[in-house]
């Protein structure tokens, strides 16, 4: 059992993530919207589970943790990573704007900076309709 803690330790870190997340997502429903561009949440819920199901896929492949040296061996890798985390803290820019609370983002910031794009996906699914308001007045 300590075996499998240990091996799928930020799996069971995300899921915990996700349920408080789910459960603290109060402001709009979680997979209905309306109004304008209403679709986008549809899409944006398509790329999270597609996401995630790549990443459950990729963990059964390869060690996350093992596997990070090797890329960062190469210059690419070091380039993709860098750039992977630029788009990270403008996502956790994103939040700030759109809740206006230092304290909400600060609570994204450990899931987002641990798992990118699961995290930054899974608050824009569950935050479409605000996030787009924004933008449509």
């Amino acid at each position: 059992m300590t075996r499998f803690f240990k091996r799928h330790f930020l799996w069971i870190f995300y899921a915990v993530f996700v349920a408080a997340a789910l459960y603290a997502h109060k402001s709009e429903p979680v997979f209905y919207s309306e109004g304008p561009y209403a679709f986008g949440k549809y899409i944006a819920w398509l790329m999270f589970f597609a996401f995630l199901a790549y990443s459950l896929y990729a963990t059964t492949q390869a060690s996350f943790i093992k596997s990070l040296p090797k890329i960062n061996q190469y210059i690419w890798g070091r380039q993709i990573g860098i750039d992977l985390y630029i788009s990270v803290f403008m996502s956790l820019f994103l939040i700030y704007l759109n809740e206006g609370s230092l304290w909400i983002m600060l609570l994204w910031f450990v899931p987002v900076v641990i798992y990118a794009n699961l995290a930054i996906l899974l608050y824009i699914a569950l935050n479409y309709g605000s996030i787009i308001s924004h933008f449509t007045g």
